[in-house]
């Protein structure tokens, strides 16, 4: 059986699943499951997921996992996307953790608003775009210092936090503001050989 992916392309969370598994060259399938039409509040898919979230994967060996960052940890254990070094491994958490807390919720839901619910700069609560902008300038001053999130190589932080920052002007953040958050969007890009 082949990992198989249960995702939405225009979600970030999905994404990073793709992109790992890439990444790893391990072989799966995608299912698209548009949630703005309910495809994650099937029958189907909550007898998979009661949660009725995307992603969620079905493993090779028949088990369900989902939450995109426990996902990407799981595919990518033992890989160097994960560092070897205690410190640094932590590090990675600690991005890992920030991403789904600080960063995502922001980030995301600003997208979220302007992209999918079509709404004007001004529709969008204030404090969204202000924790985003606090999220990004964040993002800049690591990456003024270091070329990944996690020091001098590609990591699984680099591959959460790619996903929604890539597209941040989509949700009404000028990327033209971060020239550091740009470069390292470019070198993730590049490693992960992100083409859409």
């Amino acid at each position: 059986m082949t990992l198989h992916i249960h995702g939405y392309s225009r979600s970030g969370n999905c994404l990073k699943i793709k992109w790992t598994a890439q990444k790893l060259g391990l072989p799966f399938e995608w299912t698209e499951v548009d949630v703005m039409t309910g495809g994650s509040r099937t029958p189907a898919f909550l007898a998979m997921n009661p949660a009725g979230q995307v992603p969620t994967v079905v493993l090779e060996d028949g088990r369900v996992l989902a939450q995109s960052n426990a996902v990407i940890l799981h595919l990518a254990d033992g890989s160097n996307l994960i560092p070897k070094d205690p410190y640094e491994r932590a590090k990675m958490f600690e991005w890992l953790f920030w991403e789904q807390y600080s960063h995502e919720p922001y980030i995301a839901v600003a997208r979220f608003h302007r992209l999918m619910l079509g709404k004007g700069p001004d529709e969008v609560e204030a404090r969204i775009m202000e924790r985003g902008e606090a999220a990004l300038e964040r993002l800049e001053l690591q990456l003024s210092e270091t070329p990944f999130l996690v020091g001098d190589h590609l990591s699984l932080a680099d591959v959460a936090l790619v996903a929604y920052t890539r597209v941040a002007d989509e949700g009404g953040f000028d990327l033209a503001r971060y020239p550091a958050i740009q470069a390292w969007v470019t070198r993730v890009e590049a490693a992960l050989r992100i083409t859409d």
